[in-house]
């Protein structure tokens, strides 16, 4: 399953009702269960982005119907980089 990692930042929105975000990262994960999907790690972190998530969805075209939900919502604005691991990467190489 193709996996991707997202890179996000609060929305002045996002900043002002940040104590509800424990809730909507549970319903961010919720949210790509429901899209057949796996989160598989979230980060708060410091420095230029306030977060990371990784997580895998079916194809391109769910992953861009999650990256909307979300972004419509408000309360972050996100950067995404189709991910591939060390296995994927090897198969690519291979066709060079």
């Amino acid at each position: 399953m193709p996996k991707y990692v997202t890179l996000f930042n609060f929305t002045s929105q996002g900043i002002t009702e940040v104590k509800t975000s424990p809730g909507r990262m549970k319903a961010a994960k919720e949210g790509i269960e429901a899209l057949g999907g796996t989160m598989t790690e979230f980060l708060v972190t410091m420095g230029r982005y306030d977060g990371v998530v990784s997580y895998e969805l079916p194809d391109d075209e769910t992953a861009a119907v999650f990256l909307l939900k979300t972004g419509a919502l408000g309360f972050v604005s996100t950067e995404t980089m189709r991910a591939f691991d060390v296995d994927e990467f090897e198969g690519i190489t291979d066709k060079i």
